[in-house]
């Protein structure tokens, strides 16, 4: 379905059910070249099993309108208006990578509307290598390769993401592909990057947020690892930590344990 945000169309996949807006809500916000469909399978179930479900796609990402956020801070406020837009007092927050800098954000700008807060693949500082940063500019394919490779363990059993004969590392590059290509006017790849690269204040927005807090890390991730979580970790007052066996893309490499890691933590 579409809200109108700060007066342009935001796409929230809805999970195959009608909004509800007087039921528990839980907002999922992704990673730099992502969508809303890294979030599919999560989704799906939760939708299925008492809660209404905003995965969004990011203004300036494939079905969203608007300019994409600078900064982590920008994408915060756009939350906060979207909730607003959706008729949402409160919500809980639940992002990946980038999306988790923006979910925590958002809880510390606003601790009374956010019920619960679980931050998957988070790390901080979540700083880029130059070589990386520059690649996402001057050669986005090479880089869209580089992090494929950096995001993905070998561990994570099968059947992953889909089941059988599904290629995750191939279906990744080709979602990496088109949402580069959906917006002609900005480079989200390195947009993305660089916002993450450049926020600073991320273990000062968790002493604000007062809500529940669960990290979901893999154990074996290259992009973010879990020692780079730990500060905010100590940060938080009512925290809980979850290590899954696998890489950056916990949501289609573990797929099972990350569910359940969600439907052990998450309370309508």
């Amino acid at each position: 379905m579409n809200f109108i945000v700060n007066g342009h169309s935001t796409y929230c996949y809805t999970g195959g059910k009608p909004f509800d807006a007087a039921k528990p809500t839980i907002i999922f916000l992704h990673g730099v070249l992502n969508d809303h469909s890294v979030w599919i399978l999560q989704t799906r179930y939760l939708a299925h099993h008492g809660w209404n479900v905003l995965a969004v796609d990011l203004p300036g990402h494939c079905r969203s309108a608007g300019a994409p956020p600078a900064t982590v801070e920008d994408a915060a406020d756009f939350v906060l208006d979207l909730m607003d837009a959706a008729g949402l007092a409160k919500a809980a927050l639940i992002g990946h990578s980038f999306g988790s800098l923006i979910a925590l954000e958002a809880a510390a700008r606003a601790p009374e509307r956010i019920s619960q807060l679980v931050l998957v693949g988070i790390a901080f500082p979540m700083k880029v290598s130059p070589a990386l940063l520059d690649a996402s500019l001057n050669e986005p394919m090479k880089a869209l390769e580089m992090v494929n490779i950096f995001s993905r363990s070998t561990l994570a059993p099968p059947p992953s993401a889909m089941g059988p004969g599904t290629w995750v590392y191939g279906a990744s590059l080709a979602l990496g592909r088109r949402v580069l290509a959906s917006n002609a006017n900005v480079n989200l790849f390195h947009t993305g990057f660089k916002a993450c690269d450049s926020y600073t204040h991320g273990e000062d927005a968790m002493a604000q947020v007062t809500c529940p807090v669960l990290f979901v890390l893999g154990s074996v991730d290259q992009m973010t690892p879990p020692k780079a979580a730990q500060g905010l970790i100590q940060k938080a007052r009512h925290g809980q930590v979850m290590y899954l066996p696998g890489g950056h893309q916990q949501m289609n490499e573990t797929p099972e344990p990350m569910l359940a890691a969600l439907t052990g933590f998450l309370k309508p």
